[in-house]
């Protein structure tokens, strides 16, 4: 199956066989440069998939900077896309914290 141009590559090609170290690698770091916030999910996978078919330490310790990346881009992504039910704000309606009382700092004199 041929790639498509939106950088989305199918699971199913890990399944063709255990790609080289360096091919896993290259491939790892397509996906840190490529991924967007509709491809995250997948592609996250993906390279968790191909970090995981790398038989050394030192070859994975290699793709660890790619790997943090993409996780760090899912985390920041995935907080904003509302899966949360949040809506990103501090936990306040847009009020500025007030009953809803009037709370006037006018202090009345009383008559003499």
């Amino acid at each position: 199956m041929a790639k498509s141009s939106d950088g989305f590559v199918p699971l199913t090609s890990l399944k063709q066989g255990t790609p080289d170290a360096e091919a896993a690698i290259a491939e790892i770091r397509r996906i840190y440069f490529k991924t967007t916030r509709l491809t995250i999910e997948h592609d996250f996978a993906h390279a968790i998939e191909l970090l995981k078919s790398l038989p050394t330490e030192e070859q994975r310790e290699r793709a660890t900077v790619y790997m943090e990346g993409i996780a760090q881009m899912r985390k920041d992504w995935g907080a904003r896309s509302g899966k949360s039910g949040k809506s990103g704000k501090s936990g306040k309606s847009g009020r500025s914290g007030r009953s809803g009382k009037s709370r006037s700092t006018k202090v009345k004199k009383s008559e003499k």
